[in-house]
């Protein structure tokens, strides 16, 4: 998943950020409020880690404009300890979640895939697709009991396919979860293509995967 982590505090923001990262995310930071505030307007992130308490900007503005863009990211606010007003104000605008400063790393990787789990209607971290289960946190795919092998690119590929299952997702949109934001000269949509193309091969080893549909001129579906 790609990540924004909007925090003025520079070390706690490279500790989330390295922690995540080992964890399989992406992440962006932004350090100031209108850094921020530029990177939600031309970017899509699958979660926002905002800390209210920015020094240049009102941290609930910017909650606003992350809640009126054009996708719907995962909010997790994060506030000073004791800070309820913000916690109340935050969560009654529409952010999913908060935590207090100071937090453990753990606690908010679980709170991420928490969120996760509500905002893509599901109930547990495994997810059946055809013959497979796939495992999100413990990042394991398995058919009966054999696991299956596949590159981080092309298992991020297929969680995301899952947790939008029977959505149709354009390959910009693929692009931009797998691989991070993307500048224009940068865009190849062939990345898509082969990765597809790869997890559909090893998938079918094992059993069909002709749930994973290609939709012409658009992108691919995970049909379930």
């Amino acid at each position: 998943m790609n990540i924004l982590i909007v925090e003025d505090e520079e070390q706690l923001a490279g500790e989330m950020a390295g922690y995540l990262h080992k964890e399989n995310f992406l992440c962006e930071i932004a350090s100031t409020g209108n850094e921020a505030s530029e990177k939600i307007a031309v970017n899509r992130y699958d979660f926002i880690l905002l800390d209210l308490g920015l020094p240049d900007y009102e941290g609930l503005d910017l909650l606003k404009e992350a809640l009126h863009s054009d996708y719907q990211p995962g909010i997790i606010i994060i506030t000073a300890r004791g800070a309820l007003e913000d916690k109340i104000k935050g969560l009654d605008l529409g952010a999913d979640d908060y935590l207090a400063k100071p937090f453990s790393l753990a606690e908010l990787l679980s709170r991420i895939f928490a969120v996760a789990r509500r905002k893509f209607n599901t109930h547990s971290d495994a997810i059946n697709a055809g013959e497979f289960l796939v495992n999100i946190q413990s990042r394991k795919i398995l058919h009966k009991t054999k696991e299956v092998e596949l590159t981080r690119k092309e298992f991020d590929l297929l969680t995301y396919l899952l947790l939008n299952k029977n959505k149709t997702l354009t390959r910009i949109q693929l692009y931009e979860h797998i691989w991070g934001n993307m500048l224009d000269d940068q865009y190849d949509s062939n990345f898509i293509d082969v990765h597809m193309k790869n997890l559909r091969r090893k998938l079918s080893v094992h059993a069909s995967a002709d749930w994973i549909k290609t939709i012409r001129g658009v992108g691919y579906q995970a049909v379930l």
